[in-house]
């Protein structure tokens, strides 16, 4: 199993899970069994334009495959798919996104 993004409003488990997937402010990145490896400041939020095909390659160097969001764009799913990443809508918090990753992963 590889690496679990959540895109989130902040920078702790306890943080909401972000609306929009490539403009998250942060992503939580877990390893396979939910420990929390690092946050990491979206440095594509704010882009002008191709947020999703950035983001997509920058979180795939960091050993990515799975990755959570309130929402996904059509721009981002042919992105993820290229780089044979999985992914989930939720809502809720990073950590109870993670509980059902890890169980949607089994």
């Amino acid at each position: 199993i590889g690496k679990i993004a959540v895109g989130a409003e902040g920078e702790t488990p306890e943080a909401a899970v972000s609306e929009v997937a490539a403009r998250s402010p942060y992503f939580l990145i877990f390893d396979g069994t939910g420990t929390l490896l690092e946050a990491v400041a979206n440095p594509y939020k704010d882009a002008k334009g191709g947020a999703s095909s950035s983001i997509v390659p920058f979180l795939s160097q960091k050993g990515v495959t799975f990755l959570v969001a309130g929402d996904f764009g059509e721009k981002i799913i042919p992105a993820m798919k290229d780089e044979n990443m999985d992914y989930l809508e939720f809502h809720g918090t990073a950590g109870e996104v993670l509980k059902k990753a890890l169980e949607t992963r089994q």
